[in-house]
């Protein structure tokens, strides 16, 4: 049990910090809201990946493949990207491109 928390833990830190890396600007974003934009990143990611029929949940006994962890993780990324893109935009109140994304 502990051990599935950490591991949620560290991946939410992983694809928010990527999450980050893929938008220009500042974000004065603590490591615990990077951590928060990664779990509901891959939250919604797999909510999309699973409602548009790209991956599917693994039956009883089966592994997920190679190809369908790759792609469960850019769709974890790209919900992280897009919950990014949101707070910028309705939180924070600046654009995501041109001179006032630094702000």
């Amino acid at each position: 049990m502990l051990g599935a928390i950490i591991g949620i833990i560290v991946s939410g830190l992983i694809v928010g910090g990527l999450a980050r890396f893929a938008l220009p600007g500042k974000d004065p974003l603590s490591i615990w809201k990077t951590i928060l934009l990664g779990i509901l990143g891959s939250i919604l990611g797999g909510l999309i990946a699973g409602l548009t029929g790209v991956i599917e949940a693994p039956g009883e006994g089966e592994e997920m493949t190679g190809g369908e962890l790759v792609t469960g993780f850019l769709f974890a990324l790209a919900g992280a990207v897009l919950l990014l893109i949101l707070y910028r935009r309705f939180v924070q109140k600046r654009s995501i491109t041109g001179p006032d994304q630094t702000a």
